[in-house]
């Protein structure tokens, strides 16, 4: 899944949305940031927060600016890195062997030996920015299949990748970035781009050397020639033959780790490409050969995906889906709301609020126990409608869902990605 968007400046806090911290060089004061209600210093970092949402026009700002982003933190890591996240100087990575990032400051190792980067507290061992912007790991695309089936709408593809040669490893729920090739429009080498991971941290070939992706190719008509537009690191994606080499960055993320009980029960709400994480809970929940090698992890408890697509042939991972819903029928189930194939209530399209309206009472019981953890992830526009339903759910208890949902999210058990 691509996460789209970069800024607001110091002012931005981290609640409400999801919040990121680039580390930026460079930054040039001109008549522009003048007049902005932030510093810009002439040297050393800057360090930016920048709403999800806009971070792809954040970064094509910064570069406007003349700056150069040296590293991506979550204003999680960026504060538990940095004690009480006030805004001070940081790190430069420098070029080593494959774009391993070195500096002064030498990043901890792990047992096994191998390097990363890592914020303190919280999920203190979870790897991040092991590969930043500026010293990118170079991996190799292994295979890159068509997902949509003959008749589907869009152009969407799995990708996996080789790590060999290199210390990229990750965890489920998070995101890699990819810097595509050439210049932009102001001849600029081209900014990365992130994509949720879409496999387990053994990778599809539980071998511990391959990374995956699940790509939608970006397009959308120009408003104002009204030509057909693609974008530019999503068609390049999609388009990618097995030998090409492409730039990595990260792992980024924290927001979307899966919870280590093996009775905990998982609601998960996607839409298209959206369901990249969510394969990866799956693959680790219910696949042989990652069971065989997760011994200290054999998923025991329920998982629920409520899955948004535009018709059936779009149904990304169907046979993968349908195989586990077979095989572990009590402890997975999946519920698809095809767009332009099924009604709703109302007599209109079916998109996944509508389902959750549907099992609004079951799924308000199920969020209510303990160990629940519930994680939504692709258009940001099924929000509102899913805390419609879940708001008429909890009222019938005398429960304003608003305030139980703060409750939630401060107990880490809400997880939401959206752009």
């Amino acid at each position: 899944m691509k996460n789209q968007g970069a800024v607001e400046g110091a002012a931005i806090t981290a609640s409400g949305s999801r919040i990121f911290v680039y580390e930026v060089l460079g930054l040039r004061q001109n008549e522009v940031n003048d007049k902005a209600s932030y510093p810009i210093r002439k040297s050393g970092s800057v360090f930016i927060r920048v709403p999800y949402n806009r971070m792809n026009q954040e970064m094509r700002r910064i570069t406007r600016l003349g700056g150069k982003i040296v590293s991506i933190l979550s204003c999680e890591d960026f504060e538990a890195s940095n004690g009480n996240g006030s805004l001070t100087n940081g790190t430069v990575a420098n070029m080593e062997g494959n774009g391993k990032a070195t500096s002064e400051q030498q990043p901890k190792k792990t047992k096994e030996g191998n390097s990363m980067t890592q914020a303190k507290g919280k999920h203190a061992d979870v790897p991040v920015n092991i590969y930043r912007p500026n010293a990118p790991f170079i991996g190799k695309c292994i295979s890159n299949e068509a997902l949509v089936e003959e008749g589907g709408i869009g152009l969407v593809q799995h990708l996996k990748f080789d790590l060999s040669g290199g210390d990229l490893h990750y965890i489920e729920g998070q995101s890699i970035g990819i810097i595509p090739p050439g210049l932009d429009k102001n001849g600029k080498p081209e900014k990365l781009r992130l994509y949720s991971i879409a496999s387990t941290r053994h990778g599809d070939d539980v071998n511990d050397k391959t990374v995956s992706l699940c790509v939608r190719q970006l397009e959308y008509e120009h408003p104002e020639t009204k030509e057909k537009v693609y974008g530019v690191c999503s068609t390049h994606l999609c388009n990618i033959k097995p030998g090409d080499e492409i730039k990595i960055t990260g792992p980024v993320g924290k927001e979307m780790l899966l919870p280590d009980d093996p009775d905990a029960k998982v609601i998960m709400m996607a839409t298209g490409t959206g369901i990249a994480p969510m394969r990866a809970y799956l693959w680790r929940m219910f696949k042989d050969n990652e069971k065989a090698i997760n011994t200290g992890y054999q998923f025991k408890g329920f998982a629920w995906l409520i899955f948004g697509i535009p018709t059936t042939p779009n149904i990304l991972y169907k046979q993968e889906l349908e195989e586990m819903q077979s095989r572990y029928p009590d402890n997975f189930r999946l519920t698809c709301a095809i767009s332009r194939e099924q009604k709703n209530a109302q007599g209109g399209r079916m998109y996944i609020q509508d389902r959750v309206a549907e099992h609004a009472d079951e799924l308000w019981k199920l969020i209510k126990e303990e160990k629940t953890h519930t994680y939504i992830c692709g258009l940001r526009g099924m929000e509102d409608g899913i805390d419609a339903a879940l708001t008429a759910a909890a009222a019938k208890e005398g429960v304003v869902w608003s305030d139980y949902q703060k409750q939630i999210k401060k107990a880490g058990r809400w997880h939401v990605e959206t752009y």
